[in-house]
């Protein structure tokens, strides 16, 4: 139960915070704010986060809250490919209408400086476990080509999301992250088809 209780609390400031740093942008969003808004105190927040800093470092969890929602939304009916584009769709639908270029920016060069834990590569996450089950069960299905793992198929699916999230950022945004990955992730995911 504590266990629980716990999640819940660190859930709820990074949720607070996140939601913060989209309306009030990262630099105007304190601490003290985000203790308001996710109803906890500041002892709470210190226990999980050395500082505000910290947080740069969650938004893998929103990401993997937004997995475990679409898992549930997921049509079994779907094939392997039509659930990786569903998911790739939904996920950027989501980066482009509820997260600032800028913060998104700002994780993705948190990792790559990053000197140990990179939480976008978490091998545990919703997202990998999510994608290493669509992709076997697309194999033993005969619609992903067998000739590559598991393994690396998920590989090679979260380095062309990485990439065109990293190249959103870098052009400033200056075309629809969703409407470019609708047209060209269904041409990569072409090659791993049966």
């Amino acid at each position: 139960m504590p266990r629980k209780n716990a999640r819940n609390t660190k859930g709820r400031i990074i949720s607070a915070a996140w939601k913060l740093f989209y309306e009030q942008g990262y630099e105007d969003t304190t601490v003290e704010d985000i203790v308001f808004e996710s109803e906890t105190s500041k002892g709470s927040f210190y226990h999980y986060f050395d500082g505000k800093d910290a947080l740069l470092g969650t938004l893998a969890y929103v990401f993997d809250e937004k997995y475990e929602e679409l898992m549930e939304a997921m049509d079994p009916a779907m094939n392997a490919m039509e659930k990786l584009i569903y998911l790739n769709h939904e996920l950027f639908a989501m980066i482009d209408g509820g997260i600032s270029m800028d913060l998104l920016a700002r994780l993705l060069s948190t990792q790559l400086l990053a000197r140990g834990e990179k939480h976008l590569l978490d091998r545990n996450r919703t997202y990998f476990k999510l994608l290493r089950q669509i992709i076997a069960q697309g194999q033993r299905d005969g619609q992903l080509r067998t000739d590559r793992t598991v393994n690396e198929i998920v590989k090679a699916y979260a380095l062309w999301e990485r990439a065109l999230m990293y190249d959103w950022c870098l052009s400033g945004g200056e075309y629809s992250l969703v409407a470019y990955t609708d047209s060209m992730t269904p041409m990569f995911l072409q090659s791993y088809g049966a």
